[in-house]
């Protein structure tokens, strides 16, 4: 299973690729949506995070563009906001706030896979 992780925030995509690595997901990551689009179509990933807030364009738009391409492609919203209230992240299967601690995140990748 391949993972894309699209942060801005390095410290983020080194964490991420290490702990879902260590959980034996193959992981590309990306640092601005222009990239994260090119590896989208690149890469073929089974799954995506994708942070909110980008400096390019930003996470919403990502996610629209990619569900156009691969509707039924899980996507988990990752952010330090909380954005639940936006409806645009509705679209996405999951939404997880950014923390050290990636069990929750874990959790619904297991979930989604499986599905």
């Amino acid at each position: 299973m391949k993972i894309l992780v699209v942060d801005d925030d390095i410290d983020i995509q080194k964490l991420y690729k290490e702990e879902l690595e260590e959980e034996g997901y193959a992981v590309v990551v990306a640092g601005t949506g222009e990239e994260a689009l090119k590896l989208f179509i690149q890469e073929d990933p089974d799954l995506v995070t994708l942070d909110i807030l980008m400096p390019d364009i930003d996470g919403i738009n990502l996610l629209r563009q990619m569900k156009e391409k691969k509707p039924r492609l899980p996507i988990i919203m990752s952010t330090a906001y909380d954005y639940r209230d936006d409806f645009a992240v509705w679209a996405s299967e999951a939404y997880v706030v950014k923390s050290s601690d990636l069990s929750e995140l874990k959790n619904i990748i297991k979930k989604l896979m499986v599905k």
